[in-house]
């Protein structure tokens, strides 16, 4: 368990916050590119780190991040109008450009120089892969931009969703973290989800229920490994890197894409779960594409018109206690990803962890935890740089891989877990 001051610090990631600092130093995911298509589309609304801005592309196809409300009257220029290489408040005219500097008061006399003191916070909006990145932190210090595999292979070799979590980030990272769920919560989906099924070692999986973790620190932050019994005496170990802050990607099976998310702080209770699916060696098939976008995976389906997933609290995530009776899912709810999500948004917005009675199979969140804690203390006591800000650092995947008994998962991760173009994965 956490003390009630430990659980306070890693869960909150607001302006001031050491959490927050601590995020403000890395590239995190902002939106979907979809969602700015072309030059001077409607603006879109982003909360990250408990900051509301809006998001929006010029008409020469520059992107923004700018504070969401005018700096005249406080009107959200969400309803402003992207025209003319800046976007203008509909209130009175007030005009932005994408940096935050206000270029022209319609109201103000011929020759006034007023608009030259005004400029919205305003932060980078890079696209790298599906995703539109930002960096949040001080512009003297930002760093390269990120290179994680997901999003750097050809364009049809990768696809990427997102989804709203109504709970706080870290609670969605542990379940990142925590392998020894899915011969549980998933054990349906590992023979049924058309993106999981055909692995040998979802047999093994299903068959050992008490995994042995091993877990390992790294430059980037933690290789998480989950040892099962496998055939002929040996065993299946599947190892997920996590890098920081919030990165993790779940070991692949068979030869479907490899995947994994970002954890992404809204405010303190709620946060975004960017998903990925890609194969370094391959485009994805279209049976594949169609999966990812029929929620299956790690991906969900949606309230129309929005990132809500369509199985959500409010509808008690279409629980069917028949299909639970029967077998047919194990919790009744039915997907990958929005089990998870019904399991971490049970626990509360953010959860009580005073109140956890920890075992052995937590010793990766346990371990993250720590590191996370050490990285914003050493942060804001002295400045140091945390692990997995340099491009080196996404370099890495996860893998699964069966080993005789005496053989250590790390004797083989140097070459398992590097991100090189044109190797294929280590997967069974």
């Amino acid at each position: 368990m956490l003390t009630s001051q430990v659980n306070e610090l890693l869960t909150r990631t607001g302006p001031s916050t050491p959490m927050g600092a601590l995020f403000r130093q890395y590239w995190i995911p902002a939106l979907l590119a979809e969602e700015l298509p072309k030059n001077a589309c409607p603006p879109v609304r982003v909360k990250l780190l408990s900051e509301r801005m809006i998001a929006f592309r010029d008409s020469e196809s520059r992107l923004g991040l700018l504070d969401e409300f005018c700096a005249h009257r406080g009107a959200s220029l969400w309803f402003g109008r992207p025209e003319e290489s800046g976007i203008r408040c509909a209130y009175h005219g007030w005009k932005y450009d994408v940096q935050g500097n206000c270029v022209e008061i319609p109201s103000e006399p011929e020759g006034s120089t007023f608009c030259t003191r005004i400029r919205l916070t305003s932060y980078p909006l890079v696209k790298v892969g599906d995703i539109l990145w930002t960096y949040m932190g001080d512009p003297a210090h930002r760093p390269p931009l990120p290179a994680f595999e997901f999003a750097t292979v050809p364009a049809e070799q990768t696809y990427t969703s997102k989804r709203w979590e109504e709970c706080n980030w870290l609670q969605a990272l542990e379940g990142g973290i925590d392998s020894s769920h899915v011969s549980w919560l998933h054990s349906t989906g590992l023979t049924t989800d058309p993106l999981f099924e055909g692995s040998r070692g979802n047999d093994y999986n299903l068959r050992d229920l008490r995994p042995y973790f091993e877990v390992r620190e790294a430059p980037f932050g933690l290789y998480v490994g989950a040892r099962r019994n496998a055939d002929d005496g040996r065993y299946y170990w599947r190892v997920t890197p996590w890098i920081m802050p919030n990165f993790t990607m779940v070991p692949p099976r068979a030869d479907h894409p490899l995947h994994g998310h970002f954890w992404v702080p809204i405010d303190d209770e709620n946060c975004w779960v960017f998903s990925f699916d890609y194969h370094p060696t391959r485009r994805l098939s279209e049976g594949e594409l169609q999966a990812m976008k029929d929620g299956h995976g790690v991906h969900n389906q949606y309230v129309p018109g929005t990132y809500r997933p369509l199985q959500n609290k409010d509808n008690d995530y279409l629980i069917d206690r028949e299909a639970q009776r029967r077998g047919e899912t194990y919790s009744g709810v039915r997907g990958i990803a929005m089990q998870d999500a019904a399991m971490q948004e049970s626990m509360g917005p953010i959860g009580d962890r005073t109140r956890e009675r920890l075992v052995a199979t937590d010793v990766g969140i346990m371990k993250a935890r720590n590191m996370l804690r050490n990285a914003a203390l050493a942060l804001r006591d002295h400045g140091t740089v945390p692990q997995g800000v340099t491009p080196e650092h996404h370099l890495v995947r996860s893998f699964a891989v069966v080993l005789p008994k005496e053989q250590s998962y790390m004797s083989v991760v140097g070459d398992a877990a590097a991100a090189r173009a044109g190797k294929q994965h280590v997967s069974v």
